[in-house]
């Protein structure tokens, strides 16, 4: 069965740093774009960071230049490093695939809460 297991959330004052990390189980992670996704209160859930499975990274316009994304395909996990975090930037975090379809086909994991305030 298909895991996405998101750790390393909490409370973060304005312009800390926080390390998430995403441990996939089930598929074959190494060739599988991945994702960070966010929820926040009220709104639906967005696109944050792509990582191809060659290492190809994109950022939304608003995390580009304090947010990096990784992936170790040995341990099948993809790490999401946040800097400068801003208020705005607090929601559950998750990760999955790029994968329209399979982000249909798979089921979500729990996320994790990040939460950004003085």
């Amino acid at each position: 069965q298909v895991q996405f297991v998101e750790s390393g959330g909490g409370l973060v004052q304005p312009g800390g740093s926080l390390r998430l990390s995403c441990a996939a189980s089930a598929f074959t992670f190494s060739i599988i774009s991945m994702s960070w996704y966010r929820q926040a209160p009220g709104q639906e859930r967005e696109l944050v960071a792509t990582i191809s499975a060659g290492g190809t990274t994109n950022y939304a316009d608003g995390v580009k230049g304090r947010f990096t994304c990784s992936r170790d395909n040995v341990k099948n996990t993809m790490y999401l490093q946040m800097n400068s975090l801003k208020p705005e930037d607090t929601a559950v975090y998750y990760c999955h695939t790029t994968s329209q379809t399979l982000r249909q086909k798979w089921s979500w994991g729990q996320g994790t809460q990040v939460t950004v305030s003085s």
